[in-house]
């Protein structure tokens, strides 16, 4: 059982090795394929195709030779287009899924932001109050000094009335 199971193991390996090979291929050829340098060979070639019949080879039998190479062709590009049409696709898709990501991470910070307002809004009114509590605790405490002052000015006047009757007996 474990022997089956290794050798499901390396056929699946040897699978995707083999298709990242070929997938790579095929990146290179559509690569190619859209560079000035094939639009030139292809040029090229299909031009030269016509030399044949100046060699003698019926130019029915060229112009079939060359039908079939131009359909084979097609067929081949249709099927690397395709192949970049659903690499594309599927990078698109991972895109949207990094913007969907990137989305419900702005909205966490925005939450969090929106909570900081409220906790920097919630500071500014303790603030408020501690500024209020303190002016009346200034008003406050200036009452009492006056009012301290008066006493004070109250004392110094009855003992200098005081002072002042005491040398008047002596």
């Amino acid at each position: 059982m474990k022997n089956k199971n290794n050798i499901q193991r390396a056929l699946k390996k040897r699978r995707k090795k083999t298709l990242a090979g070929i997938e790579d291929i095929s990146k290179r050829i559509t690569s190619w394929i859209g560079s000035p340098t094939s639009v030139i060979v292809h040029t090229l070639l299909f031009a030269s195709a016509f030399v044949f019949s100046a060699f003698g080879y019926p130019l029915a039998t060229v112009l079939l030779v060359l039908t079939t190479i131009v359909s084979l062709e097609a067929i081949y590009l249709s099927i690397f287009i395709q192949m970049t049409v659903n690499r594309n696709s599927s990078q698109l898709d991972e895109v949207a899924e990094d913007i969907e990501e990137i989305q419900e991470d702005v909205d966490e910070i925005q939450e969090d932001v929106e909570g900081i307002e409220k906790d920097v809004d919630e500071i500014q009114k303790d603030v408020d109050e501690l500024e209020e509590e303190i002016e009346r605790d200034e008003a406050e405490e200036k009452i009492r000094d006056k009012e301290l002052l008066e006493k004070i000015e109250g004392s110094l006047k009855n003992l200098m009335e005081e002072i002042t009757a005491l040398k008047k007996k002596k």
